[in-house]
């Protein structure tokens, strides 16, 4: 009777799910749907602002920006892929989705992840070639480089993310049709499936172990080698600067693999770790690289800071001059100007 019971359950596949994040807070999720909104709101107009800025100006049609617009680009589709539904099911305790849906959004979560880092790899090559072969620059980094780093950043993007959906959709989820989380990431939709997933667990942490290795040292590598260039430039302003900019790509390095594996981590060794604290780890890994990235690139590449500050000032400058004749009329008009 165990025996028919358990087939019985095995062969129950649910199709459509429920989504509940943050389990714990209960009645206060509510009360998160502000905030929350006010974030994804900031996080899209901040990455839309400083690609505006490098789209506007000529200047900054250079290799350095045009990986900086992409990254940022990529942060504002993965906050997109994860916010609306997060903030739906904030407003409603349990939040639908079908199998077909979370699927999607699986994909486009972990697509956009592996973008970034194939773009950081890319910006770690421009670095290289800025500062370690300053006089080749202009011929080695060309648009047409650029369009094949973008071909391999894609590639590469789908062949981890693509095998780790159809993994998925062969999988059974007889368990439970509750998901505890907020988003339709690989490790919550194992939580709920049945059968042997020894497979699944292996090849996701695989995955994982062999992309961020195989970026992590190609990364340690460049830089190592950009940093040891950058201290033998004679001039100290041109080290300085040099300096600086990759010390920007190594804070958002540092930001995006280390929220990542710690994620990874606590979620295959800590079990003891409560569902709620789950979440809020996957909330930083997903959303702190799009929240940050702007405000480190916006503020501290002082090309796109003076740009954006002088875009800025102009538009403040401009309602001035137009609101200064119509201030003055209404003084003359109230008698307190001579006409």
């Amino acid at each position: 009777m165990g025996e028919d019971r358990n087939t019985s359950t095995f062969n129950i596949s649910y199709t459509n799910f429920f989504l509940v994040g943050f389990p714990g807070l209960s009645e206060r999720r509510p009360f998160l749907v502000l905030p929350l909104t006010f974030l994804y709101v900031s996080i899209i107009s901040a990455n839309a602002l400083v690609i505006h800025t490098v789209a506007a100006q000529r200047s900054l049609h250079q290799p350095m920006y045009v990986l900086i617009a992409l990254l940022l680009a990529v942060n504002i589709c993965a906050a997109t892929a994860v916010m609306p539904k997060m903030l739906e099911g904030f407003v409603h305790y349990a939040n639908p989705i079908s199998l077909h849906g979370c699927l999607a959004q699986m994909f486009f979560i972990y697509f956009t992840l592996l973008l970034d880092y194939n773009l950081l790899l890319a910006m770690a090559l421009d670095r290289y070639v800025a500062i370690c072969h300053p006089l080749r620059y202009s011929d080695l980094m060309t648009s047409r480089l650029l369009g094949v780093l973008a071909f391999f950043a894609l590639t590469r993007s789908l062949g981890v993310a693509v095998p780790l959906v159809v993994l998925t959709s062969r999988a059974q989820f007889c368990r439970t049709a509750v998901i505890r989380h907020f988003t339709c990431e690989y490790i919550a939709l194992l939580s709920i499936a049945c059968g042997d997933l020894t497979f699944n667990n292996h090849l996701g942490l695989a995955m994982r172990l062999a992309t961020v290795s195989f970026d992590l040292a190609l990364l340690g590598t460049s830089y190592t080698r950009i940093i040891y260039a950058a201290f033998q430039i004679s001039s100290g302003g041109a080290r300085a600067k040099a300096l600086h900019t990759c010390g920007s790509h190594l804070l958002v390095i540092l930001t995006i693999y280390l929220s990542g594996l710690s994620t990874s981590i606590v979620f295959r060794v800590a079990k003891t770790v409560s569902q709620d604290v789950q979440n809020l780890l996957s909330a930083i890994y997903l959303l702190l690289p799009g929240t940050l990235n702007p405000v480190i690139y916006g503020v501290r590449t002082r090309e796109v800071r003076q740009h954006i500050e002088k875009m800025l000032c102009g538009k403040e400058l401009a309602r001035e001059v137009r609101e200064k004749p119509e201030r003055l009329q209404n003084m003359r008009v109230k008698g307190k100007l001579p006409g």
